[in-house]
């Protein structure tokens, strides 16, 4: 059998979405308090960034894969306006609870559907635009979610991945004191759980830097990708098109 990686331990590939669902079942009920404590309220403008250079406009649709607690859902459901669509998705159902009672709280009535975005449910070439924030590298199969991304947009349609990247070198020491003593240590002290906020600094560096994904995705067929450091590379946001 296969291995991949789970943070820096070494797991079956069958076991790794057991693992990371465990993750955010523990997270769950205090995951928007540490994004803003983690993050000193950056993950707001990071994905206001996103929202403003996706390009959706009223009446198309949008699948927001990973949701989580989703704030670019709602965001999307702004700009597709009511003749418009935004699918709320994730593999972890106490997260997507979360995500979708956010959105009724608020006034948004988004369609919320607990799928795997490597196997998604959704017919070709039906979105305009597919999202996913700080969902890609808990993915066991990247090339997998990619290739589905790409198959579920509309020709002409664009793929917006945010996600933790390699920052600017020189703050690397700083960067790397910050993420494995001082978020764990919040992790404890705010979600009783410094475990899951462990592995989230080791899954960051075990995920694609910002090249290594944009050849990913190159190789998913998507084209005219680029990509936009942002906090000197704490996050990256990827984009592609889908022209064919």
């Amino acid at each position: 059998m296969t291995d991949t990686h789970f943070g820096f331990q070494s797991v079956a590939e069958d076991e790794k979405a057991g693992k990371v669902a465990a993750v955010f079942d523990s997270v769950a009920s205090r995951y928007d308090v540490m994004n803003d404590l983690m993050s000193v309220g950056m993950h707001r403008l990071w994905k206001k960034f996103t929202l403003q250079i996706s390009g959706v406009r009223s009446g198309q649709r949008v699948l927001d894969l990973a949701s989580g607690s989703g704030d670019l859902a709602r965001g999307f459901a702004k700009k597709t306006g009511r003749e418009g669509l935004v699918v709320m998705t994730d593999i972890n159902p106490a997260m997507l609870s979360r995500g979708r009672d956010r959105a009724i709280d608020q006034g948004f009535l988004l369609p919320t559907l607990q799928c795997d975005a490597e196997r998604l449910p959704f017919p070709t070439a039906y979105f305009d635009c597919v999202s996913v924030a700080f969902g890609l590298r808990n993915m066991t199969h990247k090339e997998r979610a990619l290739e589905e991304m790409y198959r579920v947009l509309k020709p002409g349609g664009c793929a917006l991945i945010l996600e933790f990247s390699r920052v600017w070198e020189p703050l690397k020491p700083l960067y790397d004191l910050y993420s494995f003593q001082v978020i764990p240590r919040i992790g404890r002290w705010i979600a009783n759980d410094e475990a899951s906020y462990q592995y989230l600094a080791e899954s960051i560096r075990m995920h694609p830097d910002q090249e290594t994904l944009g050849a990913l995705m190159t190789q998913a067929r998507f084209e005219n990708v680029e990509w936009f450091n942002l906090s000197a590379g704490v996050v990256a946001l990827h984009r592609g098109y889908k022209w064919g």
